[in-house]
């Protein structure tokens, strides 16, 4: 009889360590998963942001879809503009010499980013290319003036794979599997990250 009421003293000391270990352990699991994750989708979502610059300032105006993005960098050109003193003007008061040159977006960015594939920017990472970045531009009135805005994000949901249940809430109570992890804001000339 003993010897069955220790069997059953060691196997409950069993479950109830293993239930100890996980319940340290899953916690632990989904919040380096979640920073690591996190990390790199802001890291893509910055480079975004340094393209739609570039785009920007080859454009005037911000991209609405990926492909737009692409091609204005890939084929478009800044205007670059030179003041210099104009010699001629003994004082060196207001008179200035305007120089104008160009140069290619795709340099620019590479000297920014790097080589890199402008179409592998539009994939969330951990999606294996099956799922892109929302990307969305226009114009709004702020305070009595036409800005152009621009919103590229995520949801956690779509980079957090089986952490994106609703469920791991109970681990971080700022997680939201519905929130958008993004740049810019459609209802004002905002380009910050949220980040």
């Amino acid at each position: 009889m003993s010897k069955i009421i220790n069997i059953v003293l060691v196997l409950i000391t069993l479950v109830l360590a293993y239930w100890l270990y996980s319940s340290i352990k899953d916690p632990i699991e989904f919040n380096q998963e979640l920073e690591k994750r996190k990390f790199e989708v802001i890291a893509k979502l910055k480079k975004i942001q340094t393209a739609q610059d570039i785009y920007r300032a080859v454009t005037g105006k911000y991209a609405k879809s990926f492909d737009d993005l692409t091609a204005q960098i890939q084929n478009g050109k800044i205007e670059v503009v030179k003041l210099e003193n104009d010699p001629t003007d003994p004082t060196n008061q207001d008179k200035f010499i305007k120089t104008f040159t160009y140069v290619a977006a795709k340099d620019s960015i590479r000297s920014l980013l790097g080589d890199m594939d402008l179409n592998e920017l539009r994939y969330i990472p951990y999606t294996d290319g099956k799922m892109q970045f929302s990307i969305n531009a226009d114009t709004i009135t702020h305070q009595n003036n036409v800005v152009n805005v621009v919103e590229v994000g995520t949801k956690y949901k779509d980079f957090m794979g089986e952490f994106g249940d609703p469920k791991y809430k109970k681990y971080d109570k700022f997680y939201d599997p519905e929130k958008m992890l993004k740049f810019g804001d459609m209802t004002s000339p905002n380009t910050n990250g949220n980040w």
